[in-house]
């Protein structure tokens, strides 16, 4: 029995005896020649070309998107060696599955779910299976509704990974116009160590590489981009040959190390990134992508009452429907810096606005919590906190969990993918080996 549908899904395989699958095409064909059959409305596709995304890669040319494009030569690959994995699609706003077709590669699933979400959180079982044998498996008589439809492997059928070519989701779509304006930013901070790729130990041109390899619309940083007095001399000979590739699509904000420069507070910082970090003139700023409107602030000069004003008025000008906000002191964390009351001030301003999501780093691990407002009260109209601080420097220990946290990881470098539309928001946090180690819920704006 497979739970949780109203009929038990029906499942067809590809390994048939070639007689029986000749005799199948002929009784196939004389059934597409009544025009009153049985079941003659056919299925609509739609999974093709929506976002996905995936536990893991083998390498960035086995991306999950490619399960979805509509080619049959190419695939997605996880990791291998290693279970669980998954795959997952966006639908849109919300879609009813009849059917689901997977075409899997050479390393198929001995056992795997189908399973759908309405919130990429709390997932319903459609189908399962136990003992798998590769080939195409047509999932049919199905019935769910979600947002977000995914195949979770729990035993590979070979010693590699999971390898499909084709995801084909079948059923209908809500009327509802699906999300508009997505895009993907990448984010870390605490960055550049002073070491190169000649050193296997060395972790910032490992981040930089996977931050390439998502290939986002743009790459933010939350300070500390450069260590460990932030020279101008040392920013050419570290993060310049990792991370500074894609220097021009970087939005940078300065950390308490920029500030150590023995030529000046942030000499080499201004030096090195010019206009990119100063396109207003101060080391503050906010642009926009789609509906977000992103706003970059100097959490060394908090007291520092231009900035403050610069703020409220930045934010009361704002008409995006969804806005973040990124600097280098978090005002919670469980890391070995604690709590930074320096930016409580500021989130109360954040607050007050709306604004929907914020991004630190300065403690050297990730963290997500859950939405709170600035007395650290959880609420559904609070901020999302996220630490992203293992772009390159040396891991810190978790010492005090604070209340709202959900999520913490310390020792596995990696960067932040954030996925954004104009409504929502969501991101994994990807480790250097290219898996997901944590993702988190998908949120909708204030």
């Amino acid at each position: 029995m497979r739970p949780f549908a109203s009929a038990p899904p029906r499942r067809t395989t590809d390994r048939l005896p070639l007689v029986l699958a000749a005799v199948l095409l002929l009784v196939g064909g004389l059934l597409l020649a009544l025009p009153d059959r049985a079941g003659a409305a056919a299925d609509t596709l739609i999974s093709q070309g929506r976002p996905a995304t995936s536990s893991s890669v083998e390498d960035s040319t086995f991306g999950p998107e490619k399960a979805f494009d509509g080619i049959s030569t190419t695939r997605w690959a996880s990791a291998e060696g290693v279970d669980p994995q998954w795959i997952k699609v966006d639908l849109g706003p919300s879609a009813t599955v009849s059917r689901v077709k997977l075409v899997w590669e050479a390393a198929y699933a001995k056992a795997y779910r189908v399973e759908i979400s309405a919130d990429g959180t709390t997932w319903t079982r459609l189908a399962t299976e136990t003992a798998g044998n590769g080939g195409t498996d047509d999932w049919t008589g199905l019935t769910g509704t979600g947002r977000y439809l995914r195949v979770y492997g729990t035993a590979r059928g070979t010693s590699y990974g999971y390898s499909l070519y084709t995801v084909e989701v079948y059923g209908t779509t809500s009327t509802t116009p699906p999300p508009t304006g997505s895009f993907t930013v990448v984010a870390a901070g605490d960055i550049a160590a002073q070491c190169t790729a000649s050193s296997s130990s060395c972790a910032h041109p490992k981040t930089a590489a996977l931050a390439q390899r998502i290939a986002p619309s743009f790459y933010l940083t939350m300070g500390d981009n450069q260590y460990d007095d932030a020279r101008l001399s040392d920013f050419r000979t570290y993060y310049d040959k990792t991370w500074g590739a894609f220097k021009a699509q970087t939005r940078p904000v300065p950390g308490n190390h920029e500030s150590y420069d023995p030529a000046g507070a942030f000499a080499g910082y201004k030096s090195y990134f010019g206009a990119i970090a100063y396109p207003q003139g101060k080391p503050y700023y906010s642009y926009d992508q789609g509906n977000w409107h992103f706003v970059a602030l100097d959490s060394n000069t908090f007291d520092d009452a231009a900035q403050i004003q610069w703020l409220k008025d930045d934010l009361a000008r704002n008409t995006k429907g969804c806005v973040a906000a990124y600097f280098h002191h978090p005002l919670y964390s469980s890391g070995g810096h604690g709590n930074d009351p320096v930016s409580k001030p500021v989130w109360q301003i954040l607050y007050g606005a709306k604004v929907d999501l914020v991004l630190n780093g300065h403690d050297h691990h990730y963290e997500r919590f859950a939405p709170q407002d600035p007395n650290g009260r959880a609420t559904a109209d609070g901020i999302v906190e996220i630490v992203g601080g293992m772009g390159g420097a040396e891991p810190y220990d978790i010492e005090t969990v604070q209340p709202n946290s959900q999520k913490r990881i310390s020792g596995t470098y990696g960067v932040l993918k954030l996925d954004l539309t104009d409504t929502t928001y969501t991101w994994q946090y990807v480790g250097t080996d290219d898996q997901v180690k944590d993702s988190g819920p998908t949120y909708t704006c204030h």
